[in-house]
């Protein structure tokens, strides 16, 4: 594994990507379980994508499933700044 640089600064993936200090697995969870109101898309820096589920469905439960189930079955999720999600 490459060496932390500034760009960088929690280290690279496998494929030479830059990880963000963000994990996948607990934005996962905070969208199963909260999703309807955007808190997994807000952890992660998506604050468009986050408002859009907050003002459109708050609270919905089919919506929270169907985002913690592309979380946590995507290999490439990434953060606002196009780092990959640890974990």
């Amino acid at each position: 594994m490459a060496t932390p640089t500034p760009d960088a600064p929690y280290g690279y993936d496998p494929q030479g990507r830059p990880l963000s200090d963000k994990n996948k697995t607990t934005a996962g969870l905070l969208t199963l379980f909260l999703g309807g109101f955007g808190v997994g898309r807000f952890y992660t820096g998506h604050t468009g994508m986050a408002l859009g589920q907050l003002f459109t469905c708050g609270g919905c439960g089919i919506w929270s499933l169907i985002d913690a189930i592309i979380f946590f079955t995507s290999n490439d999720r990434t953060d606002a700044q196009g780092r990959v999600l640890q974990g």
